[in-house]
């Protein structure tokens, strides 16, 4: 009943003597055991005594400190976390919290399953390795839900993009993350390049998968079935990963660097794109064929979160013969072969009859693949057992529940971060910060702030990513959302947008959550989709300091509150700790990404200028807002005072009015982007370069101040074009809507035209848009 190329298992060696039975640990001779070196606190490691009635087994240990790691466990952010939970149900989700990915039903009897999670600490020590198998995890999620991975996004933050880690780390990540999945044959759709000092030795790395199914294709993990086999496959386990989420995610690199816990073996994987393509189609191909009662990937803690997640979510036990794994090592101890974080791994419960056929699909596929172990009866009092032998010697006797899901719960202290008041009370108005008073300056500030790191072209990234494989993507970078139709035979898509902004959660956790929230929402409404769901990845600084946890307590307030508002349910996520260097933090950076549907993936808006003579019209109001702004940052280095205010009933309305005036009875409007970092200015250079049409705008009835009208970040508005001769009705259904609509002025011509102020050749605006990225990694 095996199937494997390996030319080395487990079994090949190691005595049995050296190895630390159940029956060793419960005699009652004390032995010393490296808990502290394995990331537990004393009082974790009394409370594994306790629930095991003995001490630990060195296996045993090696569990429960990588399922107990803030990585795993979500131990200081669960108690958080239930905001989320308890958002009211919403019916079109299939499957949410606590499963692989979140998965939502968007029409025509197909589901889409979506997720976001981090990678960074990984891709600071090998960034090319780290930001690949970011991606390889995050795909595995979804692959394990029964779908068909069909896109991917990113969001990256990096130290200041003139630094020389900078210059070290971004082009490896971008090779890591555009590398994976070109060679799967997944389109990158979208997301974000931000440069700040605070992530100078931590950077970011948040990697999105979305996949497509049938209803009747979904498919939870869990091991049922008295019987049925335990079959590991894919790639064979080797040394790489080791202490992945227990070391580097789960602890300070400040910690690290003074060798409280040293990985042994490298503690990132290495992704291997070809092996996961072949994972994913047998896996693909035994789903259609009905031959899995569930599958798990191996993602953060390897085996040891596979074998006990499986175990605790099904009915029955799991008898588990560990020398039977494959491996690419034949040096690795049990204990490395349980917390190994070897990419392109996967584990499936196989019912007897199905197991030759299921190895036979891995075998048409080249996928090695071995049963390593069975389901097993349970009486009630030993419900969930997870048995696993070495070379016939019991070395794990343990309740997979206590290890997979009775990690500890943290009421860690926060408070409001101290200094905020007086960060706050710095704005922009009592800063004496120059504001630009002629048109000359605001032309010379507009020229800045286009070629500076945050605002300027990604282009030198995102072509190192293939938008269009698979040619169901209908709009990618530098769109404001991806949008992907969902199958051949159905015009429907979906549209999705990852979106955050740090600057803004420093100034007000609470309201810079939902601002990231608002954010996303808006950018999917601006194709013309229907926001639908939300996942999160929450990037903040250690959980031990106050201020940190005041942030991240603050920031998941203010993102469930305003899910809640717009009705929105978060599927699933992801939390990221100890983003810190030293005493330093990060911003803290909650990253938000919203899932939207297009019945029809033709109506789709485009974010450009695309036609002559088109009226150019701005959707919202805006106030003299630059608290966190781009303009604030890039010209004075400033950080003060309070982000732009968050309306998210505004931010219904207009999205209402976006999704109405592009649909099939309307089709108003040609093209539609919208306002964020720099604001009006910027997002009108971003839409007369992407066809390189011009426009004439008139700032008077904007605001008084022509740099107001130009800079401010004022959140709830989008710039949009409508042919001439439909101006007025699409100015009526705005007035309908209740969003406030000002006729700004008409496309064309090959400069950008601010009345009374200033005049600006695009071209010059395109070298100054284009220039800055190749000048520094080019």
């Amino acid at each position: 009943m095996t199937m494997t190329t390996a030319s080395s298992t487990a079994s090949d060696r190691l005595s049995v003597a050296t190895v630390d039975t159940v029956a060793d640990a419960s005699q009652p001779t004390p032995v010393e055991q490296p808990w502290e070196q394995l990331g537990l606190r004393q009082e974790e490691y009394q409370r594994i005594c306790d629930l095991l009635g003995r001490r630990p087994t060195s296996c045993e240990l090696a569990m429960y400190a990588v399922m107990w790691s803030e990585h795993c466990s979500y131990k200081s952010s669960k108690v958080h976390l239930r905001r989320f939970a308890d958002l009211p149900k919403h019916p079109a989700v299939l499957a949410g919290i606590g499963e692989n990915a979140g998965v939502v039903d968007v029409g025509d009897g197909y589901a889409v399953t979506f997720k976001v999670e981090s990678h960074n600490h990984p891709s600071f020590v090998e960034p090319k390795q780290g930001a690949a198998t970011g991606v390889g995890g995050i795909v595995r999620d979804i692959l394990a839900m029964g779908a068909r991975p069909i896109a991917v996004m990113d969001s990256l933050r990096f130290g200041p993009a003139d630094a020389a880690d900078t210059l070290r780390v971004l082009p490896a990540v971008v090779a890591g993350v555009g590398g994976y999945g070109n060679c799967l044959g997944l389109p990158n759709i979208g997301g974000e390049v931000v440069f700040d000092p605070s992530y100078a030795g931590n950077p970011l790395v948040n990697a999105l998968c979305v996949g497509v199914l049938r209803h009747e294709d979904l498919h939870l993990a869990h091991a049922s079935g008295a019987g049925n086999a335990v079959i590991l496959f894919g790639a064979r386990t080797g040394g790489d990963g080791i202490g992945g989420v227990s070391v580097l995610a789960s602890a300070s690199f400040e910690a690290l660097h003074e060798g409280q816990a040293p990985p042994k073996r490298p503690s990132v994987q290495v992704g291997d794109p070809f092996a996961k393509k072949l994972v994913v189609e047998a896996t693909l191909q035994v789903y259609a064929q009905g031959l899995v009662v569930g599958v798990q990937d191996l993602g953060g803690a390897g085996l040891s979160c596979a074998l006990t997640e499986l175990t605790s979510a099904g009915t029955g036990g799991m008898r588990v013969d560990l020398d039977r794994v494959p491996l690419r090592d034949s040096s690795l101890t049990p204990e490395e072969i349980l917390t190994s974080e070897s990419q392109e791994r996967m584990c499936a419960i196989v019912t007897p009859e199905n197991v030759e056929r299921f190895l036979a699909v891995c075998a048409h596929w080249q996928v090695p693949a071995t049963v390593i172990g069975q389901v097993t009866d349970c009486e009630d009092r030993d419900a969930n057992r997870l048995e696993i032998f070495w070379q016939g010697q019991l070395i794990v006797q343990v309740q997979a529940h206590t290890v997979a899901h009775q990690g500890p719960t943290y009421q860690r202290p926060y408070r409001r971060p101290q200094g905020l008041d007086a960060l706050q009370a710095n704005a922009i108005s009592t800063a004496g910060l120059g504001r630009p008073a002629t048109g000359e300056q605001l032309r010379e500030q507009l020229l800045t702030l286009v070629a500076s790191p945050n605002l300027c072209s990604r282009s030198l990234v995102t072509d190192q990513y293939d938008r269009y494989v698979r040619g169901h993507t209908v709009l990618a970078q530098p769109e404001d959302a991806g949008v992907i139709r969902i199958a051949e035979d159905c015009p429907r898509g979906i549209a999705l947008s990852l979106d955050g902004n740090g600057r803004y959660t420093r100034l007000d956790p609470h309201t810079g959550a939902q601002l990231a929230l608002a954010e996303a929402y808006r950018n999917v409404a601006c194709t013309g989709a229907r926001p639908l769901a939300v996942t999160n990845c929450l990037n903040f600084g250690s959980p031990e300091d106050p201020d940190a946890m005041g942030e991240f307590a603050l920031a998941v307030e203010g993102l469930a509150e305003g899910c809640r508002t717009l009705g929105l349910p978060v599927t699933g996520g992801n939390v990221s700790f100890y983003n810190q260097t030293g005493t330093s933090s990060i911003l803290p950076t909650p990253v938000v990404g919203v899932l939207g549907v297009l019945d029809d993936v033709a109506l789709r808006v485009p974010m450009g200028f695309s036609r002559a003579g088109e009226a150019i019209v701005l959707l919202g109001a805006t106030a003299e807002e630059f608290g966190g702004s781009e303009w604030a940052h890039v010209m004075h280095g400033h950080l003060g005072g309070l982000p732009p205010r968050v309306d998210l009933a505004a931010e219904q309305r207009l999205a209402q009015l976006l999704a109405e005036a592009s649909g099939a009875e309307q089709r108003l409007l040609t093209s539609a982007h919208d306002l964020s970092d720099g604001g009006l200015a910027i997002a009108l250079v971003e839409a007369c370069l992407r066809h390189h049409l011009g426009a004439t705008v008139d700032l008077s009835t904007v605001h008084s101040e022509a740099f107001v009208a130009l800079f401010s970040e004022t959140s709830a508005r989008a710039l949009v074009s409508v042919a001439d001769q439909q101006v007025e009705a699409f100015l009526a259904l705005a007035e309908q809507a209740g969003v406030p609509a000002t006729h700004l002025g008409v496309v064309g011509g090959q400069s950008l035209q601010i009345s009374g102020q200033f005049s600006l050749d695009l071209e010059l605006l395109r070298q100054a848009h284009t220039a800055t990225l190749p000048a520094l990694f080019g």
